[in-house]
């Protein structure tokens, strides 16, 4: 049983990967499709009592935002991995610009992400963390498990 949990900026290439890697394997949820958090919970609860793979898609900018699914999936025993897509906030710009109607975000809103975003932790509970680069719409290169003592990354807003 496993919880795979994006994390980065609107624009960095989580959904687009969900749909390449995982979606014949994991269950998505995603705070945009569900529209209320009363909804998401019901959803990863049931999930997690299903022993379903789980791939959470949100922004998850910081500890507080990932933790209520970490601690929920190390509660069911669940293997938690942070996939943390790291794009540039000008690439991410760049990537939301090609987006049209209520997927495009706003630069105040993709920017007010980046100001709070903080780089995940193994301190947080997750057991990997994969950090992956998105090259361009269907590329992305996967660095797994990686030594974040030398990773702090600041997007320059």
């Amino acid at each position: 049983m496993e919880l795979l949990l994006y994390c980065g900026l609107p624009g960095a290439g989580k959904s687009t990967y969900y749909k390449l890697h995982h979606v014949d394997t994991h269950i998505r949820l995603n705070l945009d499709m569900l529209k209320t958090r009363e909804r998401e919970r019901l959803l990863l609860e049931a999930a997690l009592q299903a022993k379903a793979k789980l791939v959470i898609d949100n922004t998850n900018p910081d500890v507080l935002s990932r933790s209520l699914y970490i601690q929920a999936a190390l509660q069911a025993r669940y293997q938690v991995i942070c996939y943390w897509f790291c794009a540039p906030f000008e690439e991410a710009l760049a990537r939301n610009d090609l987006r049209t109607g209520t997927a495009r975000v706003s630069r105040v809103g993709i920017a007010s992400i980046a100001k709070q975003f903080i780089t995940p932790s193994y301190e947080e509970g997750f057991h990997e963390i994969h950090r992956v680069h998105t090259l361009d719409h269907h590329r992305y290169n996967l660095e797994r498990s990686i030594d974040l003592s030398i990773s702090e990354v600041k997007h320059e807003v």
